[in-house]
């Protein structure tokens, strides 16, 4: 009976191969400077060799080096221009520096190759989403989201991005439903404080009130400082009777930009609310110092002063309304100033 000696597997794959599998490691580490060194000696070793110069252009995105990038990307193309990976970075590459005609054409060129060639890339999918999303074409990116959803069915981004949609849809209902599941897969400590944002929108636009405080209040905690989420938890706030809360984060709101309107406007109204209708015509006074022509703002000043009895200076403010455009103001008109000389036309 004889026996049979394992030999060993001494050989190597060519030293350019080396390099690049040596630097693919490293772009996954985030190691970009050294990654480009090791594939620069690859493509002088093998200057036809595409998968080094798209792995070099990728690397070199991330160390904000476009130009290098497209540089690289062209070469590779040359070689091989029907390759879906390099036509998805170069696609990548122009989303990333806001050239969205150029971007689109990669994108297309990719998407054309993935399906001829079977691929299924869920990120590729969620980027074309967002660029068709940008581009208001709302239908065709929620049906490339489904895809990316269907080969990645816990894909957070794609999720939140359907959500985003969905809201500039105007269908609410619908892209709260999607947030909520997105937000049930975040970790704790990793939470995309855009999405509780979309959904606070959402649940305003919904009258849930409490709903869009909470959500605002958990993006206010890990963005604090920014000057819309203030001023719209404030407005959530003053559809609770939460006043005084209102106060606080209007008060901040205009500490950030007094020369918004629209803070002194809800300002006054939550003033009012807690009846200090002085310190609220004041706030909405200067609010429309600021914007003469804020409709809404004449409204809400007419609603102090017929609670003040100043039915005369009350109408005047709810034709000025009107003229400007608000449709509640003509309601309103017709409500509580019949048979008054309101200018109306």
């Amino acid at each position: 009976m004889g026996f049979c000696q394992e030999v060993e597997d001494t050989t190597k794959a060519a030293p350019e191969v080396e390099l690049f599998k040596k630097a693919v490691k490293l772009i996954d580490s985030a190691r970009y400077k050294e990654a480009i060194a090791d594939l620069k000696k690859a493509v002088k070793i093998k200057p036809d060799y595409p998968a080094a110069y798209t792995k070099m252009a990728v690397a070199k995105i991330a160390t904000k080096d476009i130009k290098g990038a497209e540089k690289d990307l062209k070469i590779s193309l040359a070689s091989n221009p029907n390759d879906f990976e390099t036509l998805k970075v170069m696609g990548f590459m122009y989303f990333n520096t806001e050239n969205y005609k150029e971007c689109k054409v990669y994108f297309d060129s990719a998407a054309s190759i993935a399906v001829a060639e079977k691929i299924d890339d869920a990120e590729f999918l969620y980027y074309r989403a967002k660029l068709m999303f940008l581009g208001k074409a709302y239908k065709d990116a929620l049906d490339v989201l489904a895809n990316a959803v269907e080969i990645k069915p816990k894909y957070i981004e794609a999720i939140v991005l359907k959500g985003e949609v969905r809201f500039a849809q105007k269908d609410y209902n619908y892209a709260i439903k999607e947030l909520n599941e997105a937000i049930s897969l975040m970790k704790s400590d990793a939470l995309d404080y855009n999405a509780y944002k979309t959904r606070a929108k959402a649940k305003f636009e919904v009258q849930d009130y409490k709903g869009a405080v909470s959500d605002w209040s958990v993006y206010i905690d890990g963005k604090p400082g920014e000057e819309e989420a203030l001023i719209s938890r404030g407005a959530a706030r003053i559809n609770i009777n939460d006043n005084t809360n209102a106060i606080v984060d209007l008060d901040e709101a205009i500490k950030i930009n007094p020369k918004n309107p629209v803070s002194w406007n809800y300002r006054g109204m939550a003033k009012a609310g807690n009846k200090q209708n002085v310190e609220g015509l004041k706030d909405i006074d200067y609010s429309i110092k600021l914007k003469f022509d804020y409709a809404a703002a004449y409204v809400n000043r007419a609603a102090i002063k017929f609670a003040g009895k100043d039915v005369r200076g009350a109408c005047d403010d709810l034709n000025k309304a009107d003229t400007l455009g608000d449709k509640m103001a003509y309601q309103l008109i017709d409500k509580y100033c019949k048979g008054m000389n309101d200018n109306r036309k």
